[in-house]
C-alpha cells in the first residue's frame, strides 16, 4: 500500500486585526486545504503546497502568531480514506454550487429565448456568464485531488450550457439575417 503523504499545517494567530486571521483562512481554503479542526489544516504534498504553505506560516508568524508545518501521512487505511473523503466532500460542495449557477444560467437562456429577446447584448452578457462557469469549474477541478463524485456531472452541466448558448447564439444571428 503506498500511503498518500500530507502537509499539515497548525496556525495560532492573534484575533485581532481579524482581516489578518481571514485572509489567512481564505487563502487556506483557497488551496484547497482541509481543516481538521481551528489552525488545523491538510493539503496534498506538493511542491507548490510546500512553497505556498511555508510562505503562509511565515504570514502567521509575522502577525504575532505561530505556526508549524509538518509532513505526514495516515496511521492507517481507515483513517486515510476519512481524509480523502473530507477532501471530496469539500469539493462536492463546490461543485453542487457550481450546479446551482448552471442552472440559473440555463433559467437565464430559457427566459431570453421564451421573450425571443435575440440581441448582440443579450448575447454578449450570456457569453461572459459562460466564460464566469468555465472559469469557476476549472478553479475547482484544480482542487478536485481526489476526484469528487460530482465533478463529471458538473462538466457535462457545463457542456449543456455550452451547448445551449451556442443555439442561442445562433438564434441571434438568425434575427439578424448573419447567416444567410
Amino acid at each position: 500500500m503506498t500511503s498518500l503523504t500530507w502537509l499539515l499545517l497548525t496556525y495560532k494567530v492573534p484575533p485581532e486585526p481579524s482581516a489578518k486571521r481571514l485572509a489567512l483562512w481564505r487563502k487556506l481554503k483557497g488551496m484547497g486545504a482541509v481543516y481538521l479542526q481551528n489552525g488545523v489544516c491538510l493539503l496534498p504534498k506538493t511542491d507548490d503546497h510546500v512553497r505556498r504553505l511555508k510562505m503562509l506560516a511565515n504570514d502567521a508568524v509575522e502577525m504575532g502568531g505561530d505556526a508549524v508545518l509538518l509532513e505526514t501521512v495516515a496511521l492507517d487505511r481507515s483513517q486515510e480514506e476519512r481524509v480523502v473523503a473530507r477532501f471530496k466532500a469539500d469539493r462536492d460542495e463546490q461543485y453542487l454550487e457550481f450546479l446551482d449557477k448552471c442552472a440559473d444560467f440555463e433559467a437565464e437562456i430559457a427566459k431570453e429565448t421564451a421573450a425571443e429577446h435575440f440581441t448582440y447584448a443579450e448575447l454578449e452578457e450570456n457569453d461572459v456568464d459562460l466564460k464566469k462557469l468555465q472559469g469557476w469549474l476549472e478553479k475547482i477541478g484544480k482542487l478536485d485531488f481526489y476526484g469528487a463524485t460530482q465533478a463529471d456531472q458538473a462538466a457535462e452541466r457545463l457542456r449543456g450550457c455550452e451547448t445551449l448558448l451556442d443555439a442561442y447564439a445562433q438564434r441571434v444571428f438568425d434575427a439578424h439575417d448573419e447567416n444567410k
